[in-house]
């Protein structure tokens, strides 16, 4: 297992490093004071999922998009039909059972087949998908002004609200499986909470040892849940097939004009079905885009389908199951093998939600909304693998509080809904700037395929906003405090960026200075600074201070690009003089950068750098808030931690700690 840090943003206050990359609007030209320069993403289509090797075959990326990225909708039988009765006081008729389930089949067609798969999948990231990469693809890169500011503080809002989802959904999901255990036996009752507890410690304390042997066992165990679901379904349909009138979508109209107020909420419930389908959009670099579409028009969809229709069968004929359908559904025999699936099936879907928080958390931090964070690397064929402990423990507290604090998925599925809602919405709102402005869609062709979305947005979101003072308000004040994180992390960078570029010196100016006697010591000196062709601070300061240089200076740049994963060459030598040279280092936002790596070897006037003689020189500057306020003083303040709980910089590069030198520096804001 390899270790290193989120993101190449740099500073930390105390042990920080704006010398080593500052992306994005730190600068007027978009560089940083530290090895790192942010290119601006052009915003344009690509095929997706290019990345994920041409080599492996569309049938096992198939079954590995079902246990990935179907996970989290595919458990929602556990509870979304149950809580849109039981939760808003429905009276379970035919009438009204038949009503639910066109809802219900019409919301996964709209919402996740229409809207996700036919529409925003097309939205890709230089293949990436996801809010933040939807973001990053309307509002580019660098500093950002009106309404693409706008846009850019609703684009991080909504990937804030993914992780009260991310906290919720493995609370609501292992919950609703355990409570299985009360139609096998009611007595049993009492240990829903303490298994529920159980299983996701056990679930967050094995994170650290990685999922790629569990991840191989995903999409088989959930290829077995979707067909379970169907069996299931079919067998209750058979015996009722009054229900498959639901295909008629006139019965959803008639179910909410003659459950007025009360249907109304119930859509709150109602959407719990089509909860995960933000997934297929964020998990499409995984896969691309024709296995998520195999995977759920061939798989996912019908099978829940399938299993919504067999549980308004049997609710037709049993009204009292409403308690818990799914596990009523099959014979007296199945219900302890359904509890084992279905709570297999959720720690699933809960690994996927994990891992995702991981993935998005990295991706922030590359792309510096975020400070950088330990991550460890468990996996050395697969770079996206990754654990890092401080999210993984934060979600773990998260979600046994939810456990506790709710007790039961009932409880919960009060607080869930809200984040995803408020987050589709605003990708429609993302996906309708992206169409006019990147794509060239006409006003009337954008509109006419985005408000029939919007409409759906708010119809979910009105009726979910009733949730918030029973639990709602739990993601949106998750949300809040990423935001308020994210936004003070991305101010302070800037400010700190634009302090240090005040006294930036070009290279061959400050070379020009200094004394033809100067001591040259042997060996090579790496200093690590985002600004090329400039004297990095840590090299003006040591210059000054110790009066030597090496007799080779790599002035050493970690250049992301605007795509996922670099196609470019990933090293470049200019000769600029006086043993100075300038490296830049190229690739992906996606990826790690290997510095080590690159300068091993590297040929330099007709010598091949020994990496194990290099020393390493790092910035560490330290954040002096001062009496001008950049930011309000309690932001200021938060700055600062942030700025002293970022891994340090020479730990996300990998640079071998008895060889790096740390220069420090004060910096006023």
């Amino acid at each position: 297992m390899t270790e290193s840090s989120a993101g190449p943003g740099k500073p930390t206050s105390g042990d920080s490093d704006p010398s080593v990359g500052l992306p994005g609007d730190a600068v007027p030209d978009g560089s940083g004071p530290d090895g790192v320069v942010v290119e601006s993403s052009p915003g344009v289509e690509s095929s997706g999922g290019k990345h994920t090797g041409a080599k492996v075959g569309a049938a096992a990326l198939t079954v590995g998009a079902l246990g990935v990225v179907f996970g989290d909708i595919g458990t929602s039988p556990l509870y979304a039909f149950r809580e849109t009765f039981e939760g808003h006081g429905i009276a379970v008729t035919e009438a009204n059972v038949v009503g639910a389930c066109s809802l219900i089949l019409w919301s996964l067609i709209l919402v996740v087949s229409i809207k996700y798969i036919v529409f925003i999948l097309r939205a890709d990231n230089h293949g990436e998908g996801g809010i933040l990469a939807l973001t990053e693809l309307v509002v580019g890169r660098g500093r950002v002004k009106g309404r693409m500011w706008a846009l850019l503080v609703v684009g991080l809002f909504g990937m804030a609200l993914l992780y009260g989802d991310g906290v919720i959904t493995p609370a609501i999901s292992v919950l609703s499986a355990v409570e299985g255990l009360e139609v096998v036996n009611p007595s049993l009752h009492t240990w829903v909470v303490p298994l529920s507890i159980g299983i996701l410690i056990g679930l967050f304390a094995m994170q650290r040892r990685g999922t790629g042997a569990v991840g191989a066992l995903f999409g088989p165990v959930m290829c077995v849940w979707f067909g379970t679901l169907a069996v299931l379904g079919v067998t209750r349909i058979t015996g009722e097939y009054s229900v498959l009138s639901a295909i008629n979508p006139v019965h959803a109209i008639q179910y909410l004009a003659r459950t007025g107020f009360d249907g109304f909420l119930s859509l709150g419930s109602v959407f719990l079905v089509v909860t995960g389908g933000e997934a297929l959009y964020a998990d499409l670099g995984h896969f691309g885009r024709l296995p998520i579409r195999r995977g759920w028009f061939m798989v996912a969809f019908p099978a829940l389908v399938l299993n919504y229709f067999g549980q308004g069968a049997l609710l037709i004929s049993q009204p009292e199951a409403i308690h818990n359908p799914l596990f009523t559904m099959g014979p007296d025999w199945s219900r302890w093998p359904m509890v084992i699936l279905a709570t297999f099936a959720t720690v699933i879907a809960s690994q996927a939600l994990i891992s995702g928080a991981f993935s998005l958390t990295v991706q922030a931090a590359q792309l510096d909304y975020l400070p950088r964070l330990t991550v460890k690397h468990t996996s050395a064929a697969h770079s996206g693998q990754v654990y890092l402990p401080t999210v993984n423990w934060l979600l773990a507290i998260g979600c046994i509080g939810l456990v506790i604090a709710f007790g039961s998925s009932a409880s919960l599925a009060a607080a869930y809904g809200i984040a995803v809602t408020a987050t589709m919405g605003i990708t429609t709102l993302l996906f309708f700037v992206l169409a006019r402005n990147k794509w060239g869609w006409s006003t009337a062709k954008a509109l006419g395929v985005c408000i029939p979305f919007a409409v759906l947005d708010l119809g979910f979101f009105g009726a979910n906003v009733f949730k918030i003072p029973s639990g709602g308000w739990f993601p949106i004040a998750v949300a809040l405090v990423i935001i308020m994180m994210m936004t003070t992390w991305r101010t302070g960078r800037r400010a700190v960026g634009e302090r240090l570029d005040a006294g930036a010196t070009e290279i061959g100016e400050f070379l020009a200075e200094l004394p033809e006697d100067l001591i040259r010591v042997p060996g090579t000196a790496v200093f690590l600074y985002s600004r090329q062709r400039v004297a990095p601070p840590a090299l003006r300061t040591n210059t000054a201070h110790n009066h030597t240089m090496h007799e080779t200076v790599l002035l050493v740049a970690v250049h992301v690009g605007a795509e996922a994963y670099g196609t470019g060459p990933a090293v470049s030598v200019e000769h600029i003089g006086r043993g100075v040279h300038q490296v830049v280092l190229s690739h992906g936002y996606m990826e790690k950068p290997d510095v080590v790596g690159s300068i091993d070897g590297l040929v330099v006037d007709g010598v091949a750098q020994d990496v194990g003689s290099v020393t390493f020189f790092i910035g560490r500057e330290t954040v002096i808030p001062t009496p001008r306020h950049t930011m309000a003083p309690w932001r200021e303040r938060l700055f600062a931690i942030q700025l002293r709980s970022a891994a340090p910089a020479s730990r996300f590069f990998g640079l071998p700690p008895g060889q790096v030198v740390e220069v420090g520096s004060h910096v006023e804001i």
